[in-house]
């Protein structure tokens, strides 16, 4: 299967076009498709400019969220845990165990602090030269937090839009209304889905590793471990000694710190924390007083920025095309999400969609690998459906959710940064992530399918 694996990811790396392309195919399919549906040339221009920027502020949370995760991961003390935990395994297999454990509960804070925490983690264990760790191996399961658990924690893209009504498009929240986390990932059924993929991949992980005698290390492959650390001098004009000090940090942190006191006595801390405004102000605050000085926190902001320019330019194109999904009418007064919905509801009973929404998210999302921005293009016509077929909506999102990260697994767009730390290309790390794929397919969609039934339909809430 790691063969296959291997095959797969050359064929991909080769042939498969950058996430962009996939976005702007998917714009001209879906204006196509409106065209075809009747709908007049001038409303699907006017939907797809309308619709570019109405997502601004989702699309610099998201920003904010990889930045966030980042900067707290590099910080000294995290830094400091990381060398801690370094020192824990005996064996190269439970190294490896250790790696996938570490970013699959990380990934539940944040994606993103999971992504760079791990890769620092497995690079941090590869510098022992008392363990013959397969880099490999390590790698794959230091992206277990994208590929496995990330989307049913407080980063959840879908979760975290669905909880703020000033972040959903005007579209949307008709249909969906607010859903708080305590009816997405703060569910029971959701937290055991959570359990039960942190416990099988950890298991798969260690029982994956290669063994000491045939492990493949980083310095097999060529790679030195060792932490690459910037050096940043001291000031050299008087202009620069802020910079330097934690004078200013420990006067924004002490602020901060009264705002987030307030915030969360005013309100359930559940409420707070779906906030993402309040969810980013945390993380980052936290990243900057880790950081202690300014100075280092402008560093570790400087390296994090790159890593988001697919979401500064894709997620406006999501926001036009859900835009024209919903927007572009025909005669009739139906939109493209219309005949979609419909035809959910033809093929499916409320027992069954489920897991049919599960198989077409899951599908999609090889395609359209970004969380948020795929979520804007299915909400619009699978919620209406989830109304329709009088299916929980809070369930619908958590489906959404445990679906969409499956093609994580095998797809090399959220790889990047992950690779990056590591000296990696995505062919070392697929065949041992396409094993976890081959038992979590299964065993997600078939509790997504059992657990529904424990669920009773809701009406929209709608702010207000």
């Amino acid at each position: 299967m790691a063969r296959l694996a291997l095959r797969f990811t050359e064929w991909a790396e080769k042939w498969f076009p950058d996430a962009f392309v996939f976005v702007a195919i998917a714009v001209v399919i879906v204006a196509g498709a409106a065209l075809l549906n009747g709908a007049p040339v001038q409303a699907v221009t006017k939907s797809f400019g309308d619709g570019f920027w109405s997502l601004i502020p989702f699309t610099m949370q998201m920003v904010f969220v990889t930045i966030g995760g980042y900067v707290v991961a590099t910080s000294p003390p995290v830094q400091a845990l990381i060398d801690r935990l370094a020192r824990l395994p005996k064996t190269g297999r439970g190294a490896v165990g250790l790696v996938a454990i570490a970013t699959m509960l990380s990934s539940l804070l944040s994606w993103g602090l999971s992504l760079i925490f791990g890769g620092l983690l497995a690079r941090a264990l590869a510098r022992r030269e008392d363990l013959r760790m397969d880099y490999r191996a390590a790698g794959a399961a230091a992206y277990l937090g994208l590929g496995a658990t990330w989307a049913m924690g407080l980063s959840s893209s879908a979760a975290q839009l669905q909880a703020n009504p000033k972040s959903l498009p005007p579209s949307l929240l008709p249909i969906t209304g607010v859903i708080p986390f305590s009816e997405t990932i703060f569910l029971w059924q959701s937290m055991l889905i959570a359990a039960v993929l942190v416990t099988m991949s950890a298991v798969i992980a260690l029982a994956s590793a290669p063994g000491r005698d045939s492990a493949v290390t980083a310095q097999d492959l060529g790679i030195d471990p060792r932490r690459e650390e910037e050096a940043i001098s001291g000031p050299r004009q008087p202009g620069e000694w802020l910079e330097h000090a934690p004078l200013l940090t420990i006067l924004i942190g002490l602020l901060a710190l009264g705002w987030l006191v307030q915030e969360f006595a005013r309100q359930d801390w559940i409420v707070a924390i779906s906030n993402l405004n309040t969810y980013n102000f945390l993380f980052l605050m936290v990243g900057f007083v880790l950081h202690w000085r300014p100075k280092r926190f402008l560093v570790s902001l400087g390296k994090a920025v790159p890593a988001t320019a697919g979401i500064l330019i894709q997620f406006p194109f999501y926001a036009a095309i859900a835009a024209i999904l919903t927007g572009a009418k025909n005669a009739g007064g139906h939109s493209i999400a219309d005949v979609i919905t419909h035809a959910f509801v033809a093929l499916n009973t409320q027992g069954s969609f489920p897991l049919a929404m599960g198989v077409y998210s899951a599908v999609l999302g090889f395609f359209v690998p970004s969380g948020g921005g795929k979520w804007l293009l299915e909400a619009p016509y699978v919620m209406q459906a989830a109304n329709e077929l009088k299916v929980h909506l809070g369930w619908a999102v958590q489906v959404y959710n445990a679906a969409e990260a499956l093609p994580n697994l095998i797809n090399p767009f959220f790889m990047l940064p992950l690779l990056g730390i590591l000296g990696l290309k995505a062919r070392d790390i697929v065949g041992f992530s396409f094993l976890q794929l081959i038992f979590h397919l299964p065993v997600v969609l078939f509790l997504l399918w059992a657990l529904a039934f424990t669920l009773e339909y809701h009406p929209p809430v709608l702010p207000g």
